[in-house]
């Protein structure tokens, strides 16, 4: 009884009890996954813009609607090459001594969710009139557009980077809108995030739950698969699902002299290593590249504009295309 009576041994006996326990389930069990849980090789720290973009994504909301997580369902294959494993995550740091940013997972998908954003929409350009205007690119999105991250001006500055916003989303027709440098931090660490590829030998792991596969329905005739998937899921975004482009923004395959003329190799470099000489136009990014376009694919891809949208010029051959892309390499 003695015990229970002193309340100075109590509260040493209570405390070290508690200090026990913290130890052994609280801070060993962190170090040990610390040590154990190293980022893949190939892993890319942020830098200090993107961990400055990393902090606006928190600060606006960003991860209310966006989640980071491929999990391992067939479903969620559209958003990554394969599931997120814990390796992911091993670089993530707090931001500070007083706050933890450590695993943006989110958990609703208002929006897509973004895992390897950075290689399904590599464009500046793009991602910055996203924020400036959701539906001036996607016209069904519910995403507030993210205004105080730009400035209308008159005349641009040197240095400034003005964004190609389509006449009819500006509120006086003939000012410029420049980027502040929040929205270029922004858009800085949603470029970052990518998947990064795995070591040699070691086997990612597999959807779970695959849909019925389409017996070869995504290979269209002449044994090319499927233009108008491969186009929708890496073109559509900008050129639109009529061809016409936006105007100030990207330009139209429709009618497009590139599109419809003889120069193959032209046509193949822009698709494989994107394109800067369009005036009026920003930069398009080298997506067959970074999409990992096979000669197959990109031919699918040109005959589908080379036949959409009133478009009507001779298709081409996996075989034309291939010898094009090794000349380019």
């Amino acid at each position: 009884m003695n015990f229970y009576s002193n309340h100075k041994l109590l509260f040493w006996t209570a405390l070290i009890f508690f200090l026990f326990l913290t130890l052994n389930i609280a801070i060993l069990p962190a170090i040990q996954n610390q040590q154990v849980y190293k980022p893949l090789p190939n892993a890319k720290p942020l830098t200090k813009d993107e961990l400055a973009g990393k902090a606006l994504y928190v600060a606006n909301g960003c991860i209310a609607c966006h989640t980071q997580q491929v999990r391992s369902v067939e479903m969620d294959k559209v958003f990554g090459s394969r599931p997120n494993i814990p390796a992911d995550y091993a670089m993530n740091r707090r931001t500070d001594v007083w706050r933890n940013t450590a695993n943006l997972l989110g958990s609703e998908r208002t929006g897509p969710d973004l895992t390897n954003i950075g290689e399904r929409q590599p464009s500046v350009d793009w991602q910055l009139l996203h924020l400036y205007q959701p539906r001036a690119v996607v016209e069904q999105s519910v995403m507030p557009a993210f205004q105080w991250l730009f400035e209308e001006k008159q005349y641009t500055d040197k240095g400034d980077v003005e964004v190609k916003v389509p006449e009819q989303f500006l509120k006086h027709k003939f000012n410029k809108i420049v980027a502040k440098k929040e929205a270029l931090q922004l858009v800085a660490y949603i470029l970052s995030l990518k998947q990064t590829k795995l070591p040699d030998g070691v086997v990612a792991p597999e959807f779970l739950y695959k849909q019925k596969e389409k017996a070869q329905a995504a290979v269209a005739a002449g044994g090319l698969p499927d233009g108008a998937e491969i186009y929708a899921g890496n073109c559509v975004a900008c050129h639109q699902a009529t061809g016409e482009g936006l105007p100030g923004a990207f330009p139209p395959l429709k009618g497009s002299p590139v599109v419809l003329g003889d120069d193959l190799k032209l046509y193949v470099t822009i698709i494989m290593k994107g394109y800067s000489g369009r005036p009026g136009f920003g930069v398009m990014p080298p997506v067959g590249t970074t999409a990992n376009f096979t000669p197959e694919m990109v031919a699918a891809l040109m005959n589908h504009e080379r036949s959409s949208w009133g478009n009507s010029a001779k298709p081409v051959t996996a075989a034309e295309v291939k010898k094009i892309m090794d000349e380019i390499k």
